[in-house]
């Protein structure tokens, strides 16, 4: 009768620990990289930004067509995507011609000061 005494004390301690555990254990948490919180596609206005890590704009709704985008993120030097699972287009002009950039999941793009970023559509779908 010890031996199982013993055994359910075991147990009994055993339950505990695991269970303290699970209380002090830190929940999941989104990642978040250069100050762009998951799940957004951040916009930087110029290197500076880009460099202290602070966007200027940030978007995360999926959608069917192109959002015109707003003042704040209207032209963008940088943009990073911190989406684990969806591309971002990106709708742009240069000299004068309208182009479209894929972002794939967590990947960035810099702009040249010759292109304006004027749209941006989030999809669904990872690759480029």
């Amino acid at each position: 009768m010890t031996a199982i005494k013993r055994i359910a004390a075991v147990a009994t301690s055993v339950a505990v620990v695991a269970g303290a555990a699970l209380v002090v254990a830190p929940g999941a948490s989104a990642t978040s990289y250069n100050g762009c919180d998951w799940p957004r596609v951040c916009f930087y206005q110029t290197q500076p930004d880009w460099t202290i890590g602070m966007p200027d704009a940030a978007y995360q709704d999926v959608t069917s067509t192109y959002q015109n985008l707003s003042s704040n993120a209207y032209g963008a030097d940088w943009v990073y995507n911190s989406r684990n699972d969806d591309r971002a287009m990106l709708r742009f002009t240069y000299n004068g011609s309208t182009y479209y950039k894929c972002i794939p999941p967590n990947g960035t793009i810099q702009f040249s000061s010759a292109s304006t970023v004027t749209g941006i559509r989030i999809d669904t779908t990872a690759a480029c």
